[in-house]
């Protein structure tokens, strides 16, 4: 196979793979209805958790994860040693974009952020994963606020991996890429954080006024 035709291949088949709204079909078959209907509206797995199932908001990671996870296997292993590894990036990071805009809902997904966790998994191999989650693991312990956890994270993976060893162009300016779009996914967080007021998980609701 030509490598264009691979390349295109991967894009496609990561995409239609990003774009299955796990979360979504995961709450509506518990019967907790439209996950969009509450919190954030989001169809990720910090907006699950808003429904109080621990268990749903893990299985929804999982999932997410692993439709960016397996698609870069897949196309690593479709593309060889000499095209695989491309491939298989560029699988990952369309799962991730799948996620974010899917097609079947709008282009209105989830933030992406447990897609390129599956995809660090898989591509980096686990230097990206190594960096970002115990910075993530520590801010949010710190800080009780999820999407600061997250940006920051996001932020350090692309230096971050190539500290540790990662001189493979595409999988740099690939990462690189993918933290923008986190920050672009998250922009109504970042302005919540600007403002001191973006929420913080088991913090009290604000009682309305009497």
């Amino acid at each position: 196979m030509p490598e264009w035709a691979l390349y295109a291949l991967a894009s496609t088949v990561g995409y239609l793979a990003g774009s299955i709204p796990f979360g979504l079909v995961i709450t509506k078959a518990a019967g907790l209805g439209d996950i969009r209907a509450i919190g954030s509206g989001n169809i990720g797995a910090t907006n699950v958790l808003r429904t109080g199932r621990k268990d749903l908001a893990l299985a929804t990671f999982l999932l997410d994860s692993l439709k960016a996870g397996l698609a870069a296997l897949a196309f690593t292993y479709i593309g060889g040693p000499d095209s695989g590894r491309e491939a298989g990036f560029i699988a990952g990071a369309s799962a991730f974009i799948g996620h974010c805009y899917p097609v079947w809902l709008n282009f209105k997904g989830g933030k992406g952020i447990a897609t390129y966790a599956g995809l660090l998994v898989f591509v980096t191999p686990l230097k990206g994963l190594v960096i970002a989650a115990p910075i993530w693991l520590g801010l949010f312990a710190l800080t009780r606020i999820s999407s600061l956890a997250a940006l920051v994270a996001a932020a350090a993976v692309p230096p971050g991996t190539y500290l540790m060893g990662e001189r493979n162009p595409v999988t740099l300016a690939g990462l690189t890429l993918l933290s923008v779009l986190v920050f672009w996914t998250h922009r109504a967080n970042i302005g919540r954080l600007l403002k001191g007021t973006e929420p913080r998980f088991g913090a009290p609701k604000a009682k309305p006024e009497e």
